[in-house]
């Protein structure tokens, strides 16, 4: 018996979360496997590939263009967390790394944003696991903080303005590759932030 073909999602962000399936998937056994809630020094390692990410998407938090789309925008980058969190846990800012995201098309931008402001919902889980190391939204884990009016209202508001969207066809294949690729990227930098590890301890 064959199988009906897969129906393609009918929302943006549906497609986008469906694209993202298999990476998402790599990145979580990634993370799992260098069990950054077991220690303070091995939670800080995920830290410095959060501050390396989110200080990468600086640019696309602050786009003008992209500011039109999303309001608030600029508000919602956790790179200042990040780095605050670093200073709590006596870890230096670390040095950028090649390879970051540069003029990427309005497309692309959007596809990382999604990655980006899509993770702040496991965040919830991760804040609960980083409590059991003394850490907490005020000290150490600040990135992983609640937003202002809370992760499920601001999810659903910044979903509901990409899916209103009016999109070309290759604006919206270059979404989708860039969310792809921004699961790379930040796959790229956790890997960079661990191996790391034994010359920043």
């Amino acid at each position: 018996m064959s199988q009906a073909p897969t129906e393609r999602p009918a929302l943006r962000s549906q497609r986008l979360n469906h694209v993202t399936h298999a990476p998402h998937t790599d990145l979580d056994a990634l993370v799992k496997s260098h069990a950054p809630f077991d220690s303070r020094d091995s939670f800080a390692r995920f830290v410095v590939a959060q501050y390396l990410f989110q200080s990468e998407l600086q640019a696309l938090y602050t786009d003008p263009a992209l500011i039109s789309i999303f309001p608030d925008l600029a508000s919602r980058c956790r790179a200042t967390q990040a780095g605050l969190d670093l200073a709590d846990l006596d870890t230096a800012l670390p040095a950028p790394v090649a390879g970051a995201l540069s003029a990427p098309t309005l497309g692309q931008a959007l596809g990382w944003i999604f990655v980006s402001e899509g993770s702040k919902l496991g965040a919830a889980f991760l804040i609960k696991r980083a409590q059991a190391l003394g850490l907490s939204e005020t000290f150490g884990a600040r990135h992983l903080g609640e937003p202002a009016g809370g992760r499920a209202e601001g999810w659903k508001q910044f979903t509901r303005t990409l899916d209103a969207l009016q999109l070309s066809e290759e604006q919206d294949a270059a979404a989708e590759r860039g969310a792809v690729a921004a699961f790379e990227r930040f796959t790229e930098l956790l890997r960079h932030a661990y191996a790391t590890d034994a010359a920043l301890a």
